[in-house]
Order: structure tokens, then sequence, then C-alpha cells
């Protein structure tokens, strides 16, 4: 059998990523594509546990490292349970956030660095990388707004930092798309679901074609 394709959407707080996961998801059933939608932190019952440790907003939260290996733990049993058996039976797996969100949270703007984040997940996820990793860039404006109607006054402990901490972010993830273009597709958020959806599909066609 034909191994799957493996999406990732990344991008920081607002910039759509679940919605375009979920057209996607859409537009691939219509082309007879099998496909599994999941996130992270979490996807199986034991990342799901971990994902409410790492997000909720009672107690004094983590250490940078210590979030690190909690997002890598989630990370190994989803991959282990989840990722990897869908694409051995074929299907595409689309998932909101992956490595890349760790390496720009607490690789970059927690200051712990990109070598600790991916030696992390050398050991809980054998380094395995998504076939296309999809980055939706949107305005600081943007984010905020679209953050502030989601969550309300809600923010889970990360969405919650401070803008200069989620501008470290957006540079660190803009600093990965640039050192690794192959993999990384670069696309405007700030534009209406169904024109940012047609970017997606288009730096999909590679694949999709393939498929």
């Amino acid at each position: 059998m034909k191994r799957g394709k493996f999406i990732a959407f990344e991008g920081g707080e607002g910039a759509g990523k679940s919605t375009q996961a979920r057209l996607l998801a859409d537009a691939l059933a219509a082309r007879g594509i099998a496909c599994v939608v999941t996130r992270e932190p979490g996807g199986t019952p034991g990342a799901e546990a971990i994902r409410t440790l790492l997000l909720r907003t009672a107690g004094e939260g983590w250490h940078p490292r210590a979030e690190a290996l909690l997002f890598a733990a989630a990370r190994s049993d989803h991959v282990e349970r989840l990722i990897l058996p869908a694409l051995e039976a074929g299907k595409w797996v689309i998932c909101d956030r992956f490595v890349d969100s760790s390496r720009a949270y607490q690789g970059g703007a927690g200051g712990l660095g990109d070598a600790e984040v991916m030696a992390l997940h050398r050991a809980g996820s054998a380094g395995l990388l998504p076939d296309l990793t999809l980055l939706i860039e949107v305005s600081p404006e943007t984010a905020t707004a679209r953050a502030a109607a989601r969550d309300g006054d809600m923010a889970d402990r990360i969405g919650g930092r401070n803008a200069a901490y989620h501008a470290r972010v957006a540079g660190a993830f803009a600093d990965l798309a640039a050192a690794e273009p192959v993999r990384f597709a670069r696309i405007s958020g700030d534009e209406t679901a169904d024109v940012v959806h047609r970017h997606v599909l288009a730096a999909l066609a590679p694949l999709l074609g393939a498929a």
C-alpha cells in the first residue's frame, strides 16, 4: 500500500490553522483521498491529557525545558499511536501544529534553542517531519483580533503570553521557513479563509498530483 502524506499547519495564535485543516480535509475527501485531521498537543488520549497539563492557566506553569519535554512526550505518543499507523494505512494526516511549533515556541521564543528541541524530537519521535509544512503568517493586528474573537478573556497559558513573546514566535517561524524552503510553504493568512484555502491547494499541487 502506498504511504500517505503528512501535512502540518503551523503559525502563531489566530493564524487560522484549524480552519484551513478542516477545509483541506474536505478538499481531499472530495478527491477521494482518505485523511485524518489531528492536532498537537493532542490527538491521542495520553497526549490530550498532557495538553491539559500544558495549557491550563492554574498554577505557576512550566519551565521552558519541562514544557519542551511535555510537548515531546505528547508528540511521541501521537506519532506512534495515530500518525504513523494512519500513514502506513495510506491515509493523509493533516496536523494542526507539529514539531516546528516546539521549535518556534520553546526553542525560539522560550530560549531553549533548536538543537535541544530537535534532540528531544529524535528521541521521542525518531525525527519524523511532515512532507509539507504550511506556515500561515498573519499580521499582529489580525492575530490579536482573531485570538480575541476565539478566546475572549479565556486564553490558554501559552496563547495568553505577551505580545513580545508572540513576536519572537513569529520571527522563529520565519527563520525556520527560510532555512528549509523545500519543506515549508509560506502563506499569507490575512485574507479570507477561502482565499487562503486556494493558496493552500496551490502549495499542495505537487503532492496532489502524485497522489
